[in-house]
């Protein structure tokens, strides 16, 4: 891999020709003004158009060798045909203003991929381990998994890994383009490249040398770098017949006016240099901007694509919502019970149970200070109604009300049932508590609605995505609160996973582009079929990374309008860069056409062009400006058990 040095070196070393070249040409003015020697001059700007146009003429054979006929041969014929002719400043001025402008475009490729020699330039090259009791320094890639790594203050963390004692803040900005710094503490995950401001970290490491989430990033990003856009595509087609069609026009010029230096001058004039370098200098920074600010872009169609997102389609539970469900309610129904004893029957019955459901209820029974639960002697989990147990002797339901009907259970159910609904339109799962067929009362729980979901519907609609949809397995009734909580657009609910596939399928009937945003596993189906995948949270991912036409580094929702936004900034960057050159090419044509455009200044126009599609790429690495946030929406606290959540149904 190349070190950030190494990009600087070479970057100086592109202007080496042009300053010889134009050296050359500032010793021949001289030698014709102060000596009065005009052969003088012709010498040096011989000289000039020889070190200028040596690495034009190599590359133009290089290209015939490889059947390809580009910009090289054209002005490799200009230069050889001004010189036979006698035009030493002409083919001096033409190669060395083709010399800049190649040497100015590279540097701007440099440039514009100096987000991956960042990349490179963050990755440590010492790991502290300790091995047999002593603290040994080895290399990153030497690194064993499982071994303990220290990371001491102001030191780059050599492996990714999880931190079994001491706490800190980490900079993983490197990372997740986050740049406030993250509190590390027991438990919490750390990737490689990352730096400490503060603390000693004690790490078991779980992901060396190209196992790391850096390494991952560094591959994804030299691959999206150079992969081509559907536009860059079309003007490589389109260069196949224009470089040659030019040739034609100079040489069909030449027999019919019989004027040699017209017909050079159309092989100049026709260059489409800027054109060449338009979609891909885009792209190059578009995507190294997005690696800054976490947004893993796949390559230059995926870019290109997201740019005409006009539906954007979100999993609920870890998208909208925190995706950890806690206990919001116990209700009692039957008075000779109480609240606690409500829910313990409800957490011995979950305790054998495996579901998602079944840990917040048995982590409250278990943190409101009665004795330890005992495990159930049997559990029968009823598939989409809930779990029967055989607790102590007692049958125990919890569940919803087709469980009960199963189960028999008619006491206390018109009740129960009333209650359960108050409790869904609040955003609450409820679930049915019965003991030896009788409704005893209802324990519910809830997921957190992210605090900036409704914000980030906002800046997708700001973004131009017209319609926001939720899929969700929910009931209707759940899945309408949580709408009307966070702004969303349409609403599909009690879907399974291939059902989310048909919404998505639906939806792009209906002329949309659509994205989605999924956890990768049960909505897989509705990823694959969608136009572009959305991966959130995948720093130490490997699978998102490496599988998702976009992953956002950062579990943070606003970075999916800021992806659609880059996105469309980036296509903006490339349309006006097309005009541009197409513009220069025609207005020199017609220039030469109607007499008044010389060789040198058909080159100096050429490269102004080039200079102006550069700089318009290079806008995309300044940070976006995004939209002034809006104020959350207060969430539904009453009878809540944590009321500063805002609680949603997780079933």
């Amino acid at each position: 891999m190349m070190h950030l040095t190494h990009v600087r070196h070479l970057i100086r070393n592109l202007w080496t020709v042009p300053l010889v070249a134009g050296l050359s040409i500032i010793i021949s003015f001289t030698a014709s003004g102060l000596a009065g020697s005009q052969l003088w001059g012709d010498v040096f700007m011989v000289t000039a158009a020889v070190v200028a146009g040596a690495p034009i003429l190599r590359s133009a054979v290089h290209g015939l060798v490889a059947r390809v006929i580009g910009i090289d041969l054209l002005v490799s014929i200009a230069a050889i045909g001004a010189l036979f002719i006698g035009e030493v400043w002409e083919a001096a001025a033409v190669t060395f203003l083709f010399a800049i402008g190649h040497a100015l475009e590279n540097a701007t490729l440099n440039k514009t991929r100096s987000a991956l020699a960042e990349l490179i330039a963050v990755a440590p090259e010492i790991a502290i381990v300790l091995r047999h009791g002593e603290q040994v320094s080895v290399p990153p890639a030497e690194v064993v998994v499982g071994e303990t790594v220290l990371v001491k203050n102001g030191s780059k963390i050599p492996v990714d890994g999880v931190v079994i004692a001491g706490s800190g803040a980490v900079d993983e900005a490197s990372i997740t383009g986050e740049s406030i710094p993250a509190e590390k503490a027991l438990g919490d995950p750390v990737y490689a490249g990352t730096i400490s401001h503060g603390g000693f970290l004690q790490v078991e490491a779980t992901g060396v040398g190209a196992d790391t989430t850096l390494a991952r990033i560094i591959h994804r990003v030299e691959e999206a770098q150079d992969a081509k856009a559907k536009t860059q595509a079309v003007m490589d087609r389109f260069s196949t017949w224009y470089t040659p069609a030019i040739i034609v026009l100079a040489l069909v010029a030449f027999l019919a006016t019989g004027n040699v230096t017209l017909a050079l001058t159309l092989l100049v004039i026709g260059c489409p240099g800027a054109l060449v370098i338009s979609v891909p200098v885009a792209i190059v920074a578009g995507i190294g901007r997005g690696a800054r600010d976490g947004i893993l872009i796949k390559g230059g169609e995926f870019l290109e694509t997201s740019a005409t997102i006009t539906a954007v389609a979100l999993d609920k539970t870890g998208t909208l919502t925190e995706g950890r469900p806690y206990l919001t309610d116990v209700v009692v129904i039957d008075p000779s019970l109480d609240e606690s004893e409500v829910l313990h029957w409800a957490a011995q019955a979950e305790t054998g149970s495996e579901h998602p459901l079944s840990r917040p209820i048995v982590e409250a029974a278990l943190g409101d200070g009665r004795a330890a639960l005992g495990l159930p002697e049997h559990t029968e989990p009823v598939p989409g109604k809930g779990v029967v147990a055989l607790v102590r002797g007692h049958r125990v339901a919890v569940g919803n009300l087709s469980l009960l009907r199963v189960e028999g259970v008619t006491k206390g159910t018109e009740l129960a049932a009333a209650a359960a609904d108050d409790l869904a339109t609040r955003g609450r799962t409820p679930m049915i508590v019965a003991l030896d067929g009788q409704v005893i009362g209802i324990v519910a729980v809830a997921d957190r609605i992210r605090q900036d979901a409704r914000e980030m519907v906002g800046r997708l609609h700001k973004a131009g995505v017209s319609k926001v949809v939720m899929l969700t397995g929910d009931t209707h009734l759940v899945a309408e609160a949580v709408a009307s909580e966070v702004g969303v657009d349409e609403v599909r609910a009690g879907l399974l996973p291939e059902d989310k596939l048909e919404a998505v399928r639906e939806l792009q009937s209906q002329g949309h582009v659509v994205a989605m945003v999924g956890d990768g596993v049960n909505d897989a189906p509705a990823l694959a079929v969608s136009d572009i995948g959305i991966a959130m949270g995948a720093a130490g991912t490997g699978v998102a990374i490496e599988t998702a036409d976009i992953a956002l580094m950062k579990d943070d929702l606003l970075k999916l309008p800021q992806a659609i936004s880059l996105a469309r900034r980036t296509v903006s960057v490339m349309r006006i860069n097309i005009a541009v050159a197409l513009i220069t090419v025609a207005s020199l044509l017609a220039g030469v056409i109607l007499g008044g455009v010389t060789m040198t200044l058909g080159m100096l126009v050429h490269e102004a062009s080039v200079l102006i599609v550069i700089l318009n790429a290079m806008r995309l690495l300044r940070p976006s400006r995004l939209s002034p946030s809006t104020q959350p929406v207060a969430s539904p606290t009453s009878r809540a058990r944590e009321p500063e959540a805002r609680p949603v149904n997780v079933a």
